[in-house]
């Protein structure tokens, strides 16, 4: 892997940067690994990339059906923030937020990461003691949130419409300001090239058909359209398809997939300064690098593994807009996508072994699949590595389910799923 640095882009420009090599290989599969990774996306990539870095696996690949990044990576609203509100929760999205501030280094690629604050809007009084909770909860755990009255909110975000005479006033908000944005399909391809570098294959239209047991019951490989691979661990990172790749284990896991959209609005100058979200209203929004209004709307209310979604969520999605910010009443809409979000009893993600020797998994994301990525990848590597868990998802194991110790996270996930 060449390093980008100011000397080497220099001299790049020189030349029409004809020079740079391919950011990674693009490898036929072995016969047999050490480990291998289902699930070309960010989490998958990057617990590619931290086996390799600090476990010393070298012999490893990623195995993507389509193209990396591709599925939820790629079809996201790129919002980071770490104002859970349980303990367990807040450990782990704050990991992932403190692996975010130094990621663009670390793997010597801008992901973009702006840390321009997450707002969230209080509609009712409800919301004020919802949200106070909140703050006062992250505080203890060392989390920097504040509480703002709705002028405060309106000098941090001038576009917010703050009138007392709309459906849904605004009475405050809950400020993260170490929250913000990062560009998805950049952290995609930093992770692949840093992975690469370190000897992962990345191999891509590579569909798992199946999953093998050997005779201990453990797992012996995979099944692909490009041939059997042999691996004694497996790490399953398939966000909407989980349950799909689980089964070929005879593993039925706790998920639900449903459809999750976005849109994006034609380019427009600078104009919103930071992410916000209302959850009652229920609209959260940022604006792109390139100008784009970036607006998130909830789950279909219906179980599918349709990327398309109903007209209805992004129609009442864009009433909502329009009554927070008026004057975006007569922009256009450019595209909107749907995601498949696989989501768990509790709202609350799984990361751990699986009653399968050698078969992990990682998933039950929702909708707070990218916030978590470096933190995610991180922790599942430490779980493939060493065959138990990082303390940090040590309460985000299947086992909860049996047990009953759940971990609520429906009210702060923000996003009616």
């Amino acid at each position: 892997m060449r390093r980008f640095s100011l000397p080497s882009l220099l001299a790049e420009a020189l030349g029409g940067h004809q020079g740079w090599p391919r950011q990674w290989r693009n490898p036929a599969p072995k016969a047999a690994y050490d480990a291998l990774i289902v699930g070309g996306g960010s989490h998958g990539l990057g617990a590619a990339y931290y086996l390799a870095k600090e476990h010393g696996l070298r012999n490893i690949a990623v195995l993507e059906k389509g193209w990396i990044g591709g599925g939820n990576s790629g079809r996201n609203t790129t919002i980071i923030r770490s104002n859970y509100l349980y303990d367990e929760s807040a450990a782990l999205y704050e990991h992932a937020v403190k692996l975010w501030e130094g990621l663009s280094r670390e793997l010597n690629y801008n992901v973009m990461f702006s840390q321009r604050g997450v707002l969230m809007l209080a509609h009712t009084q409800h919301d004020v003691q919802s949200f106070r909770r909140h703050v006062y909860a992250n505080r203890l755990n060392g989390i920097d949130n504040e509480w703002l009255t709705r002028e405060e909110a309106k000098a941090f975000c001038p576009p917010l419409n703050i009138s007392p005479d709309i459906r849904y006033p605004v009475l405050g908000a809950a400020l993260q300001r170490r929250g913000g944005t990062a560009r998805h399909d950049a952290v995609v391809w930093g992770y692949a090239r840093g992975a690469d570098a370190l000897g992962v294959d990345i191999i891509q239209n590579c569909e798992v058909t199946a999953i093998t047991r050997g005779p201990d019951g453990a797992v012996a490989g995979v099944e692909t359209t490009r041939g059997p691979i042999r691996a004694r661990k497996i790490g399953v990172s398939a966000a909407g398809h989980t349950s799909m790749v689980m089964a070929m284990a005879g593993v039925r896991m706790p998920l639900e997939s449903f459809p999750l959209q976005a849109l994006v609005s034609e380019p427009v100058k600078p104009c919103f300064p930071c992410v916000l979200m209302s959850n009652a209203v229920h609209a959260y929004i940022s604006q792109s690098d390139k100008g784009e209004l970036v607006i998130g709307a909830g789950t279909d209310q219906y179980v599918s593994y349709s990327q398309q979604g109903g007209l209805h969520i992004t129609t009442h999605t864009l009433d909502a807009i329009c009554e927070l910010f008026p004057q975006f009443t007569r922009m256009k809409m450019l595209r909107n996508w749907g995601g498949i979000v696989d989501v768990t009893p509790d709202r609350s993600p799984i990361i751990g072994k699986t009653p399968v020797p050698g078969l992990y998994v990682n998933c039950g994301w929702g909708t707070g699949g990218f916030k978590a990525t470096p933190g995610a990848a991180h922790v599942l590597a430490h779980t493939i590595a060493r065959d138990e868990p990082h303390p940090v998802n040590a309460p985000f194991t299947l086992d909860r389910f049996r047990t009953g110790r759940l971990i609520d996270e429906a009210a702060a996930a923000a996003v009616a799923h």
